[in-house]
């Protein structure tokens, strides 16, 4: 491909800053031996090749049919590799009969065991090198799946044959999506981050610059970004418009220097790059599952040593969480039986394996080497804490790709075979909660697959861990996520049970305290794992004001649906419980009043627990609502935020007419109307001079118990005998019956009609 006249002075940047380790392979003149040891390779036995000339590096048996039919896997692989790394034979180029047996058998081995470290490293030269033509080369390609790891060097000279030209466009395209998808099983990642001058230099092409894109996404750290490199993705953009790869790298270089791009960016997108079709990430998953012995159940994470769970699962069951393991200490410390001390003087770093003690972690926190997969951290808390105190960008981005991959390709209702893994893929959404809750933040690629799979989520499979998945949304404008999210969400929440309202409503508020949480944090800058929100502070209330505007909604269908349902109604308060201290104990200035519907079916509701609960919320939204009030009189300055006159005259609404159902018997203002099956409900006729402490109907049998306590030989009870004296006593014997919120109502509401003896 020509290169673009714009390249200019950029490509010759990047060029310069190309290692001195990528170049191209020569052919080995002397003899090699390859040996692969169990401790690398546990799909397959021992295999051990000799020395033979001519630069092979493999055996190469007399082939015959008999003996292909009857050879083992093993053999048939190590002929193969003998046959590719020789070459095609010039007289018969394009009829060789040997070439689709020795395809069939690297493929074989490829897709039910993985191919070993050696193997890939020639299969990727000769794919790359163009020996073969495009169809061969895809074919090896497409079957590159390893056992274990990826050795660097292998990848450091693959990249080495794209400076020569020898391979077509779409076999580089091919490549970029291999090495993008194998990233995290590559043993070591220092002399590919070297190369990243030379893969920016690629964006100029363009066909790779989306999977290029991908590639630098996961590999770009703060030392990358350059000034050049942002003049040359915002010229890219104004060539190709806002594409969401140039998008994604321009707002990942925002995030580490806001100083270098002050072009706006739009609203932060949830998904940038495709991972669906992937001809690598399922066999990957069926390799290691095929290969790794039988796990134990997900672990509990705990502070301090791993020592193993007791939780008793099948013999045969895997585990979707790859296992803890750093390539180098596999490699040197595994193979020469090197003790751990002559590993740390050498390499300097601590391999996670040995990672025992939280004090051991503080120890060695700055040469704290990684492991190869970062989806094994999930399972690690040490390895949690590593992540949550350092900021390192390019750590969270290896983990959120891996789970993006994982989620796509275990999900359930994305598999033909749909239920036949559903405790696998129940434990993974188990343990990424987990790791949600101990780190306290949730990850964007678990949004992101929330946003493309409720829209086929039956609210049946996987209910328990959807919505807590739900809950952990990070903070974002509503207004975007509605219609990804909470649009779908509505039609299920209508026509569920009861149970089913009551889950959402339960993960709805949790969503609500971590939006809370988050917006109350004193800490100038947003937290690691999220981009930096072009939004202001009134933006961000308004975002929490209509969740909470949505969930009231929500609410009162379900009350009519529900015929208010008292089961329902405790978990519709529990939600306003934290909506009416948003105020004291968030420090945000934001007071939102529930809806009348909730208000009027709680206040005559039978159940005497909800009431109680409506004067508790009550008298919490009575003291924000002053101490608001107090904060901007104190300050003599006004505020940007302030209440508006309508909601304090809805508060002085609600408030008086709770005081007249409880204390006065004037409930209602004469134009007042409630409707009569409302009324029914509560067998409640005269309203209008029927209601107060003792005449409530879920507060009767209290008024009933205490007359028969004052006099218990007395059959017949008047309860309109309790006014007086009595009504102060009948007082402190509700609030001995554990009726706090009611207490703290009417001592802050009414106290002065009413001093306790």
């Amino acid at each position: 491909m020509k290169q673009s006249p714009g390249r200019g002075n950029c490509v010759a940047e990047e060029v310069a800053r190309i290692p001195q380790s990528l170049v191209l392979p020569q052919k080995r003149a002397e003899y090699t031996t390859l040996q692969v040891s169990n401790s690398c390779q546990t799909s397959f036995t021992d295999w051990k090749v000799k020395e033979i000339p001519r630069n092979s590096r493999f055996i190469m048996k007399t082939s015959n049919p008999v003996d292909d039919a009857n050879d083992q896997p093993e053999d048939a692989l190590q002929r193969a590799m003998g046959y590719f790394e020789k070459g095609p034979k010039k007289s018969s180029r394009s009829k060789d009969e040997n070439l689709e047996t020795h395809l069939k058998a690297v493929e074989n081995v490829a897709w039910k065991n993985g191919l070993p470290p050696e193997a890939i490293d020639v299969l990727l030269n000769i794919a790359l090198s163009g020996t073969f033509g495009n169809a061969v080369n895809t074919r090896l390609l497409k079957c590159m799946i390893p056992a274990t790891l990826i050795a660097e060097d292998s990848v450091v000279k693959a990249v080495s044959w794209l400076c020569v030209g020898k391979c077509s466009g779409s076999i580089k395209v091919l490549f970029y999506r291999w090495l993008v998808t194998m990233l995290d099983f590559i043993d070591h990642k220092e002399q590919i981050n070297l190369l990243y001058g030379f893969f920016f230099a690629s964006l100029q092409d363009d066909v790779l610059c989306p999977y290029v894109c991908h590639l630098l996404y996961l590999l770009t750290k703060k030392d990358n970004v350059k000034p050049f490199r942002v003049r040359k993705l915002l010229d890219l953009q104004a060539k190709m418009g806002m594409q969401p790869h140039l998008q994604a790298l321009l707002s990942l270089y925002k995030f580490f220097t806001p100083t270098l791009i002050s072009v706006s960016l739009p609203v932060r997108k949830k998904i940038y790059f495709k991972t669906s079709e992937n001809p690598w990430t399922s066999a990957l998953i069926a390799v290691r599952q095929r290969n790794q012995r039988p796990s134990v159940g997900p672990l509990k994470l705990t502070l301090g040593p791993d020592n193993g769970p007791n939780v008793k699962r099948k013999w045969n069951s895997h585990s979707l969480i790859p296992v803890l393991n750093s390539g180098t200490y596999a490699r040197e410390y595994g193979k020469r039986e090197m003790s751990l001390s002559d590993y740390l003087n050498r390499n300097r770093s601590l391999p996670v394996e040995q990672l025992q003690s939280f004090p051991q972690l503080l120890q060695n926190i700055h040469c704290l080497e990684l492991p190869a997969q970062m989806g094994s951290v999930l399972n690690h808390p040490l390895l949690l804490h590593y992540i949550n105190c350092v900021r390192d960008e390019s750590i969270l981005l290896r983990l959120y790709h891996w789970l993006s991959q994982t989620l796509q390709e275990e999900c359930l209702w994305y598999k033909k075979n749909n239920y036949e893994q559903g405790e696998e893929f129940m434990n993974l959404l188990d343990t990424v909660i987990r790791a949600q809750c101990f780190l306290q933040e949730g990850f964007y690629s678990c949004e992101a697959f929330l946003y493309k799979s409720f829209p086929l989520w039956d609210g049946i499979c996987c209910r328990s861990q959807f919505l807590q998945l739900m809950s952990w949304i990070p903070f974002s404008s509503f207004s975007e996520i509605k219609p990804l999210l909470f649009d779908h969400l509505a039609p299920l929440f209508f026509t569920s049970t009861v149970y089913f309202k009551c889950s959402v409503l339960q993960s709805l508020k949790e969503l609500l305290q971590n939006w809370l949480l988050w917006l109350s944090m004193d800490v100038p800058q947003s937290p690691m794992t999220c981009n930096p929100l072009d939004t202001t502070l009134g933006a961000s209330i308004i975002s929490v004001s209509k969740l909470i505007e949505y969930v009231g909604w929500l609410s009162t269908i379900a009350l009519r649906l529900e015929n208010n349902s008292a089961f329902l109604l405790h978990f519709i308060l529990d939600f306003y419980e934290k909506v009416c201290d948003i105020y004291i104990n968030y420090n945000l200035p934001l007071v939102m009043l529930l809806p009348p519907g909730i208000f009027y079916s709680a206040l005559l509701s039978l159940d005497t627990s909800i009431l109680n609960q409506l004067c508790y919320i009550m008298h919490r939204y009575r003291d924000n609502m002053t101490a608001a009030k107090k904060k901007d009189m104190l300050e003599k300055t006004k505020s940007e935020f302030n209440f508006s006159s309508k909601t304090c005259e809805e508060f002085n609404n609600y408030l008086t007419v709770m005081i007249g159902c409880l204390w006065t018997s004037k409930p209602f203002k004469k134009e007042m109307y409630i409707e009569p099956h409302i009324l029914g409900k509560a067998k409640v006729t005269e309203y209008k001079s029927n209601l107060n402490l003792v005449l409530h109907p879920s507060l009767l049998n209290y008024a009933a118990s205490f007359l028969l306590q004052e006099n218990p030989e007395e059959k017949a009870v008047n309860v309109d005998t309790i006014r007086g004296q009595k009504w102060n006593k009948y007082l402190d014997y509700l609030f001995s019956e554990g009726l706090q919120g009611l207490k703290l109502f009417i001592q802050s509401s009414v106290q002065r009609f009413y001093a306790p003896q």
